[in-house]
């Protein structure tokens, strides 16, 4: 059974940087993708950012504005979402998803195979 684990979020001032992690177990991605979304409160789920495990390409949403950046370790099996110059508006759960096929890189959520529990990322101004 493949488990997605994220964990790095808290609480950080506005202009403050977080490194959430996305641990895979009982599988890998290797020919897959790995995406992150968030959902704040009486909000809809929102695209962040997906990378490939292989020729890590990485696609962001529009909000991103070069803020975030996604990587990858193979010999963890896992995927970094890099956020900084952070915003009271990012405050909001922080997913990750994993499809098993790569593809076409993808925003939607219903794309994907496997979702973690999320992690809460709480900007305060």
């Amino acid at each position: 059974q493949v488990q997605l684990v994220e964990s790095g979020g808290g609480l950080v001032q506005t202009g403050g940087s977080l490194r959430l992690s996305c641990a895979a177990s009982g599988g890998t991605f290797r020919g897959g993708a790995v995406g992150w979304f968030r959902q704040a409160p009486g909000k809809e789920r929102e695209f962040v950012g997906v990378i490939r495990w292989t020729f890590p390409i990485s696609l962001y949403g529009d909000f991103v504005k070069g803020r975030f950046t996604l990587s990858t370790d193979n010999a963890k099996n896992t995927v970094y979402l890099q956020m900084n110059s952070l915003k009271s508006e990012d405050t909001a759960i922080y997913y990750c998803a994993a499809k098993e096929v790569a593809g076409r890189l993808t925003s939607t959520p219903a794309d994907y195979d496997y979702w973690g529990q999320g992690t809460q990322v709480t900007v305060s101004s």
